[in-house]
């Protein structure tokens, strides 16, 4: 058996002149969460259709859970799961008769789809909610709803595009929890999201993609690692004192500190994070530089996304908003 759930080499998918995939590759190891990380437009979601068989692509080679994607789609289709965007249950029924119908639909019969519906409800913590109506449900418990629906068959492989799209912190935090437990039992799970909170929160790795290739793969603290190693930030209380406080950074810092004059702001990477902290904070002080705020930070994968593609997601320009 492969290391890999899924194998993406040279894909590409063309609509006319536009390429939606232009030789994109991906590697995702058994067992894991895979980040897929880009902006709207990049390919994420025409990846994931090309690889659960939902598009046919132009070129290159895909396998996924040992089976090859264009040349027997429908062994691939046995062996695993998807979630979209937004969660495809029936408001009108309940969380039990929804998971019941999808048991149905996939042949398990009536008493295996209601076994399998109680044993679904269990796990993603919604046996209180089963016989209430959808329609009464959170974000967040839909959404678990949604991904109990895509588990009937218990897939090798689950595909999960943006499902936190549109949830609050709490409702996304419960997918998280849910997406935890599918891969503690063995599912491989390859994650498109906007949200790069996410994808450092559960991600063992993660590819970056950017007009239809793979710009960056890497685990997250490999990625965050190529935009620099640790920054010393110090935010002084008088505009006036920055210049003072640039040069006693600089004395700490690997390369040349950059400033916000408007927020009153240096940072800069260092080397050693806890002699370099302290001998700031001293130094300041010995100056009589009022400080708001002093301290350490690694880089973010927000900053990595910003290095490679040179702009935001728009989740991140939402946040700014």
């Amino acid at each position: 058996m492969s290391a890999y759930a899924v194998l993406a080499e040279a894909i590409e998918k063309r609509y006319g002149e536009k390429r939606a995939l232009d030789g994109f590759d991906l590697a995702v190891r058994r067992g894991t969460v895979h980040g897929l990380l880009g902006p709207n437009g990049a390919g994420k979601t025409t990846a994931v259709r090309v690889l659960a068989t939902l598009l046919r692509f132009d070129g290159g080679r895909a396998e996924v859970a040992g089976a090859d994607v264009a040349r027997d789609p429908r062994r691939v289709r046995r062996r695993i799961g998807l979630t979209g965007q937004y969660a495809a249950v029936d408001q009108l029924l309940t969380g039990r008769q929804n998971l019941e119908m999808f048991g149905r639909l996939f042949h398990l019969g009536g008493k295996g789809a209601a076994r399998r519906a109680g044993e679904l409800l269990e796990r993603f913590d919604l046996v209180e909610a089963a016989d209430d109506g959808v329609g009464g449900y959170s974000g967040g418990m839909r959404r678990r709803l949604d991904l109990a629906s895509s588990m009937i068959l218990a897939p090798e492989v689950l595909f999960l595009d943006e499902p936190t799209t549109g949830l609050d912190p709490r409702g996304r935090g419960e997918v998280w929890s849910a997406v935890r437990e599918l891969v503690a039992g063995g599912t491989t799970v390859l994650l498109t999201t906007q949200y790069l909170e996410e994808a450092d929160q559960l991600a063992s790795h993660i590819t970056v993609i950017d007009r239809g290739r793979a710009i960056a793969d890497d685990t997250p603290d490999g990625l965050k690692n190529r935009v620099g190693g640790d920054r010393i930030e110090v935010v002084v209380g008088e505009e006036a004192d920055l210049a003072a406080a640039v040069k006693t950074v600089a004395r700490v810092s690997v390369g040349e500190p950059e400033t916000d004059g408007q927020e009153r702001r240096v940072h800069a990477v260092v080397a050693d994070r806890v002699a370099a902290l302290t001998e700031v904070a001293r130094s300041l002080q010995d100056q009589g530089i009022a400080v708001e705020d002093i301290g350490l930070r690694r880089p973010s994968l927000d900053d990595v996304f910003l290095r490679l593609t040179g702009h935001r997601t728009d989740a991140m320009e939402g946040a700014a908003a």
